[in-house]
């Protein structure tokens, strides 16, 4: 096998990088995978916990170790995951992430779970990104902390970004985009070009639309563990359920506020980013970024938890857009009410609803609730904020909808 060069890939015409547009600025953040969250850290944790978590930190280095001389021997070489990115007007956060993978294999496939599931991270990748043809400058800026801002500290500029030691890459984008949905392109040698859309929100939106994935739009059974697994891991793709008339309630929602943005939330992991996109595409979801984690574990912050992830991710959406409200969507099958109702706690004012879809007895897990038929509610969050109910999507659309349509009249 011959890689090709990055002369050779941009005169095969996979890549246009045009010499006479301004480079877009962009610095490294780790909010999302590397930056230990002031509820995480692995320091104030007990001393069982740290060795145990230090142990499997350890284990999982080896296996990297392992796993990338094996498919390096094996004539595999590193491509890009692009993941879907978004934008506030006057900057952006994209992310993807390097991968080892055969000659002919291509990103972005929809595929089971298992195939996903252990992709061999390529560290240390040197990547170049475009956002529509315009080429991305990274500045190194010395260590980052959570929720990153735009720091106008630079210490010196390259014209590629480079990939952490799990193949990530979380950029902060300097560039004022107009509304609407953009291509970025990500380039690693002897590779074409791989895309991904980058939304971008107008700056004087008012709303915005916060929905979790697992048993909120798509049916995953996460209470049940063996079958979330099964689903995530083994089911094909075309075969995964929508939630009984969740894409109704949504699309009317999008009717009522044409310009609110939706985020998906899910802790499913970034591997599977393809196939949740696909889903959202296929079921007539929105559009809109998805923002998944990191079960990889590091040895800064291990692997958040499922609650501490969506609380992480909400209050960065919320330092992103100080001038939005959110409506908040989720079900009762993962703590989601109480969750939601932290961050109404922590936010007041800028929660303007919260929608729980209540899972089914059969859905929950619950032997109690199996026998007795009762829907697997849990108890109403301690919130100001009025919190509505529903098994499906035409029940919360007959509850919340007349009240959004009330106050914004």
């Amino acid at each position: 096998m011959t890689d090709v060069t990055d002369d050779e890939v941009r005169e095969s015409g996979s890549v246009g990088l045009p010499d006479t547009d301004e480079p877009i600025i962009a610095q490294p953040a780790s909010s999302n995978f590397d930056a230990a969250g002031r509820y995480e850290r692995i320091d104030i944790k007990p001393f069982a916990v740290r060795v145990t978590r230090r142990a499997i930190t350890h284990t999982f280095g080896l296996w990297s170790r392992i796993s990338t001389a094996i498919v390096k021997r094996m004539g595999w070489f590193p491509r890009v995951e692009p993941y879907v990115g978004y934008g506030t007007g006057a900057y952006s956060r994209l992310i993807c992430r390097t991968v080892y993978a055969p000659l002919n294999r291509v990103s972005g496939l929809v595929q089971r779970g298992i195939r996903n599931a252990f992709m061999v991270p390529a560290a240390g990748i040197r990547v170049r990104i475009s956002i529509d043809d315009t080429e991305l400058r990274t500045v190194q800026v010395g260590a980052s902390e959570s929720y990153d801002a735009v720091d106008s500290t630079r210490a010196k500029s390259s014209e590629y970004a480079i990939s952490d030691v799990q193949g990530y890459l979380d950029l902060v984008t300097e560039r004022e985009l107009t509304p609407g949905v953009h291509d970025v392109s990500y380039v690693v040698d002897g590779r074409h070009a791989c895309h991904a859309p980058l939304y971008t929100f107008p700056a004087d939106a008012e709303v915005g639309i916060i929905s979790d994935v697992d048993d909120t739009v798509l049916v995953t059974q996460v209470p049940k563990l063996w079958r979330a697994v099964y689903n995530m891991l083994f089911l094909s793709p075309s075969k995964r359920m929508s939630v009984p008339s969740m894409s109704v309630f949504y699309s009317k929602l999008s009717e009522q506020f044409p310009d609110a943005p939706f985020f998906y939330l899910s802790t499913s992991p970034w591997n599977v980013e393809s196939s949740i996109r696909h889903f959202i595409d296929e079921h007539g979801f929105p559009e809109g970024p998805l923002l998944l984690r990191d079960l990889d574990p590091r040895p800064k912050t291990f692997i958040p938890s499922g609650v501490q992830h969506k609380l992480e991710f909400v209050e960065q959406l919320m330092a992103d857009f100080p001038r939005m409200r959110f409506i908040l969507i989720g079900d009762d099958g993962q703590k989601d009410p109480t969750t939601y109702a932290t961050i109404a706690r922590r936010y007041p004012g800028r929660v303007i609803a919260i929608g729980i879809r209540q899972l089914s007895p059969g859905e929950s897990g619950r032997p109690l609730q199996r026998m007795t038929g009762v829907t697997a509610t849990q108890p109403a969050p301690v919130t100001d904020v009025p919190v509505f109910y529903g098994v499906n999507g035409v029940n919360l659309m007959n509850t919340m909808m007349p009240y959004l349509r009330n106050l914004f009249k």
